[in-house]
């Protein structure tokens, strides 16, 4: 599928589940401030649920939310170790009040933000396609089966599927911009926050759920 056709359904796939479905929405909201909740409805779209699901069985829910919260810590967790080693280090460094040590440590510091960034972004490619093989096989495991998801995403091809990645980042920071604008406004602001919230969810998860099934058999 296009880029264009899987914006076009995400789109239409958020639509759908909300407009006019103001209890769902509302129930949404909540699911919202409390994250977990947020993260096993996101689970059940990855599952490829159509149209979008109702919000029920909130113990599952937030057990699947918990799950797919602790597979992304341990995914941050090398970014965070390596920035830990290399950040902390450059920190040591202007800690001495030496001027060859500072400047030592601003060298460090600008190669380990660099490191971390590139770092970031390589798990951040597994990742992605491995939450929702983690929602697909029902199993924590396979969020981590790194030869499945590199064949995923040798099916989709490297360039088209970092091209998509891409393009999804561009869309929801040009929306979060333009929510940020509205955010500035109290009370108001905040309101129309907690509404579009849950589409900008629901909009990114049926679309990294095309993008899977682009690579791998449903």
């Amino acid at each position: 599928m296009e880029i264009g056709e899987m914006l076009g359904d995400s789109f239409e796939y958020t639509r759908e589940g909300l407009m006019g479905e103001w209890k769902k929405w509302i129930l949404l909201i909540i699911c919202y401030i409390i994250f977990p909740l947020m993260g096993g409805y996101v689970v059940r779209i990855y599952r490829g649920a159509r149209p979008a699901p109702e919000v029920d069985d909130w113990v599952g829910m937030f057990i699947d939310g918990i799950k797919l919260l602790i597979i992304g810590v341990v995914y941050a967790l090398p970014v965070i170790l390596v920035g830990a080693v290399l950040i902390g280090g450059s920190v040591l460094a202007f800690s001495t009040g030496n001027s060859a040590a500072n400047v030592a440590g601003v060298g460090v510091l600008l190669v380990g933000m660099l490191v971390v960034f590139i770092l970031a972004i390589l798990i951040s490619l597994i990742a992605v396609l491995g939450m929702v093989r983690f929602a697909r096989k029902d199993s924590m495991g396979e969020a981590f089966n790194f030869s499945a998801i590199l064949e995923a995403i040798g099916k989709i091809g490297w360039v088209e599927y970092i091209v998509a990645l891409v393009v999804l980042w561009i869309v929801m920071v040009v929306v979060q911009f333009i929510l940020g604008f509205f955010m500035s406004i109290p009370l108001i602001g905040w309101i129309i926050g907690l509404f579009i919230g849950p589409a900008l969810a629901i909009f990114s998860a049926r679309y990294m759920t095309i993008l899977y099934e682009s690579g791998t058999p449903a």
